[in-house]
């Protein structure tokens, strides 16, 4: 074998070095004109990529925007409608409170009864020998007070009652409409095996849509025996869920943490007043316990105010000032949540 000779390999490699230099030169203006063609076509093409982008996000913000003004404008034809049917159900009217209590009674019982407590108390004041004049106020605070006062009791223990059935009835339904039930079969399902009196406001809610009416206007027609707020929440997620859509089981979850969030902070305003309606009870009671027992003392001392006129009218303004300031600490320790 022969070897190579060092010059000779040398100038091999250094003209070969030299022609790739020179080709190099001769073509660096075409690679970079094609580089920066490769540049512009991807800039062009990312640009078309996110003009999609945008145009896609637009669409989307659009359709958002539609979505909620629909929704805006269901929650305003929906204010309208639950400000007159609050017109038709708030009106204090006997019929109404009577159908809020659950009690299968009419107009005509109330009335009886109310004639009938009214004469018993007129009767037992004239057997102890009162006055005429006093009997007869008696027995009118006794007709015409007393009969509503037990109705507003029965009111609002029925709505505390649905109140703590409430939330579950609504988590039942939850599970149920995640479990592949309509909504439908999800109301008929606490309609039959609910607790009252959350499954009597159901059963009217069924019974509604057997005569014809749509499920969410059953569910407002819940507000006739039942004038809640929470009720009214619930009249509106349904509402709202059948005009634009949406998922009816997180809905109805939210709105079923929610009210128990309003329970834990009634409870909560509830403990932290119960110190001012302690006092309040206190200070009002304190001046009928000091005239009992200034009266069990000195009976001569107190019996002015019964006999002479003066004393009547003492006791007539110290009674009105007495109902201004009760009222006062009363509106002071009352919170609405």
């Amino acid at each position: 074998m022969f070897g190579l000779d060092p010059n000779v390999l040398l100038i091999t490699t250094l003209a070969a070095i030299s022609a790739g230099g020179l080709c190099y030169a001769l073509l660096f203006s075409r690679i970079e004109t094609e580089k920066k063609a490769d540049a512009r076509i991807n800039r062009v093409k990312s640009a078309e990529t996110d003009l999609g982008k945008v145009k896609a996000a637009r669409d989307r913000v659009q359709e958002m925007s539609k979505r909620r003004k629909s929704v805006q404008d269901s929650l305003k034809e929906l204010e309208k409608k639950q400000e007159e049917k609050s017109r038709r159900i708030g009106d204090g009217s006997i019929k109404s409170r009577l159908a809020q209590t659950g009690l299968p009674l009419r107009p005509p019982h109330f009335y009886i009864m109310s004639g009938v407590l009214g004469l018993v108390v007129l009767f037992m004041v004239l057997l102890s020998g009162a006055p005429l004049l006093a009997a007869f106020g008696a027995a009118f605070a006794a007709a015409i007070g007393m009969p509503r006062w037990i109705v507003g009791f029965l009111v609002k223990r029925r709505q505390k009652q649905f109140l703590n059935e409430f939330p579950n009835a609504l988590d039942v339904m939850v599970r149920s409409i995640k479990s592949g039930l309509p909504l439908n079969d999800a109301l008929r399902l606490i309609a039959s095996d609910g607790q009252e009196p959350v499954r009597t406001e159901f059963r009217r809610v069924i019974e509604s849509q057997q005569v014809g009416l749509s499920i969410p206007e059953a569910c407002v027609r819940m507000m006739q025996t039942m004038p809640l707020p929470e009720v009214n929440f619930f009249s509106i997620v349904i509402t709202i869920q059948s005009q634009a859509g949406g998922n009816l089981s997180e809905a109805l979850g939210n709105l079923a943490r929610v009210l128990r969030e309003r329970k834990k902070m009634k409870a909560k305003v509830q403990a932290l007043s119960m110190e001012a309606k302690a006092s309040a009870v206190i200070i009002g009671a304190l001046p009928f316990i000091v005239a009992l027992l200034v009266y069990l003392t000195s009976p001569d001392y107190m019996t002015i105010l019964f006999t002479d006129s003066r004393g009547h009218i003492i006791m007539l303004f110290s009674g009105i000032w007495m109902s201004i300031g009760i009222l006062v600490m009363r509106n002071m320790i009352n919170f609405d949540i």
